[in-house]
């Protein structure tokens, strides 16, 4: 059974070894992440982003048991399981497989991902306007036209990393 944690930040991997020494099981974990790309001091710098952002999809067997699952509470790093994780099992299997779907062979979820996200502003993760917000304009197929200040472009969707804001 899948369960979704929320974890304290910058503790994830004490979590991880916590659980271990409590349970000692080793369960699945799934976390999404992407790549993004950010000038500082006129250099190009590679960074992970987590696409949950302090959340933690965890999956094993044991975890049907609620018993088993009130072990956990207490773990360093955790700050509390979501509630109903039985009754949306659906609803975390389609979303673990459809991120995994738009992984890489890297790892991290390619850019195609948010293409099916519908916004009318968003923020440059990568690229030479990285954090800058921009309006939509016009969505085509592969492409964006978007309005930054008073200039209007075009970009390639596959080219850049964006999130809505």
């Amino acid at each position: 059974m899948w369960i979704v944690i929320k974890y304290k930040s910058k503790n994830l991997n004490i979590l991880k070894s916590s659980m271990i020494k409590k349970i000692s099981v080793i369960p699945t974990y799934y976390c999404p992440k992407i790549k993004i790309h950010k000038y500082i001091n006129n250099r190009l710098k590679e960074f992970e982003k987590f696409l949950l952002e302090g959340y933690l999809l965890c999956y094993h067997k044991k975890f049907e048991d609620n018993f088993f699952l009130a072990q956990l509470k207490n773990i360093k790093g955790l700050e509390y399981i979501l509630p109903n994780a039985k009754k949306n099992q659906k609803d975390i299997i389609r979303f673990v497989n459809y991120c995994k779907s738009f992984e890489g062979s890297n790892g991290y979820l390619m850019s195609s991902f948010f293409d099916n996200l519908k916004t009318k502003y968003a923020e440059f993760l990568s690229g030479p306007f990285t954090n800058m917000i921009f309006e939509i304009i016009l969505e085509q197929k592969n492409k964006l036209k978007i309005l930054i200040g008073n200039s209007t472009a075009t970009i390639e969707k596959s080219k850049y990393h964006y999130q809505s804001c």
